[in-house]
């Protein structure tokens, strides 16, 4: 739980890193960034030596690689909603920047998936000595393929015409001035990753744990939920423009709160059908329509000049809080041998509860133009620093 938490803890800092420099120099620049950062440290992971050959290195190695991989999480996800959400027409801004979640859905799910055959056909002797490598090494394909992708992508005009002011408050700066309401507002929305964490990280370990459920034919209800949220998330991003971003994220946002309860209770019953209708319709349904419009929704709460910087500080303070905190505080709550389901799911329905009231105190933007939003979000005291600072 500790390694899977430190990624999440070390955002906040990548974003005082990776967000001002895709604000500064550009959004393809931190994905190019990014790309190396995130490939590099992934491939590394399946060539670390292990306890027996080097003793405290090798747990040492891989935190240092998770922590690699956290920092360039931060900028990725903000910079490619930013250039996403700037490069699309505005009449589907939501179904657009709900393609970059739709990326995070498929690679979920082609990482889950590697290891189904894996713990299949390999034995437990196997797969805990060589096995496990070899995800980590087919993650170099992904990489090649995305520089092949990426080495062609082009700044959005919009950010090209405001990078052509000259400046002297720096992205931070004016983030944390005049944007740090918006700033709080995303973190707390953000929490919303809760759910995710629930069921890919913390669930996996209460049911194998607690009830000594099948591992195998559990990663299955991740695999099917992300199969459902393949589909689920463009339809989602849709609505938000035809409806508005608010009521599809709170309805995406309470409703998992809902669903929590019939999976984590079939999980104690032993009811693979409830386990699976209960995980799906929470993480695959759900969850999947606010994280479908997070994206157009939190960046649209911030304008041009500071979008990414806003965007990857509000996100992944959040992420940081519910990734790095929700394993170990649903495990302490199910108690010493893991069986208690109640605590856990009654804390997952406060957070989504949370999640939805910030979500409630936002401006509607579905039907903004991205020019419209600058405006909005500029207040008379951030045009007349920036006059100042030219």
């Amino acid at each position: 739980m500790g390694t899977v938490g430190i990624a999440y803890v070390v955002r906040p800092l990548g974003a005082v890193i990776m967000g001002p420099l895709a604000d500064r120099l550009g959004r393809r620049f931190v994905l190019m960034l990014t790309l190396f950062m995130m490939g590099g440290a992934t491939f590394s992971i399946g060539l670390l030596p292990t306890y027996q050959q080097v003793g405290l290195l090798a747990p040492a190695l891989l935190v240092l690689c998770r922590v690699i991989q956290g920092l360039s999480a931060s900028g990725e996800q903000a910079s490619a909603i930013s250039v996403s959400l700037e490069h699309s027409d505005e009449q589907h801004r939501g179904l657009t920047t709900s393609w970059t979640l739709h990326g995070t859905q498929a690679g979920t799910l082609l990482a889950t998936g590697i290891f189904i055959p894996l713990t299949t056909f390999l034995t437990d002797e196997q797969l805990y000595s060589w096995g496990w490598r070899i995800p980590f090494w087919i993650s170099a394909v992904v990489v090649v393929l995305a520089y092949l992708i990426r080495r062609h992508l082009e700044e959005p005009p919009s950010f090209e015409a405001r990078r052509k002011e000259v400046v002297a408050l720096s992205p931070l700066t004016q983030t944390l001035r005049f944007h740090w309401k918006a700033v709080l507002r995303v973190t707390a929305c953000a929490l919303i990753n809760t759910i995710n964490i629930f069921i890919s990280v913390w669930a996996i370990s209460f049911a194998t744990n607690g009830y000594q459920l099948d591992r195998s034919t559990l990663l299955w209800v991740p695999v099917l939920a992300n199969l459902l949220a393949l589909f689920a998330i463009p339809a989602a991003g849709r609505l938000s423009d035809r409806f508005g971003r608010k009521k599809v994220f709170i309805t995406g946002a309470l409703g998992s709160a809902v669903f929590v309860y019939p999976y984590l209770y079939s999980i104690t019953q032993e009811n693979w059908i409830g386990i699976f209708v209960g995980g799906i319709m929470m993480s695959g349904a759900m969850y999947s329509a606010a994280n479908a419009v997070w994206p157009s929704f939190y960046s649209e709460m911030f304008p041009v000049r500071v979008r990414a910087t806003g965007l990857a500080l509000g996100t992944q303070i959040g992420f940081a809080l519910s990734g790095g905190f929700v394993p170990v505080i649903a495990t302490l709550l199910s108690g010493q041998q893991q069986t208690g389901w109640l605590l856990p799911a009654l804390f997952a329905t406060v957070v989504c509860v949370i999640v939805a009231g910030a979500a409630m105190t936002a401006k509607e933007t579905h039907a903004a133009t991205l020019a419209e939003i600058d405006e909005m979000h500029t207040t008379p005291q951030e045009r007349a620093a920036l006059e100042v600072s030219k």
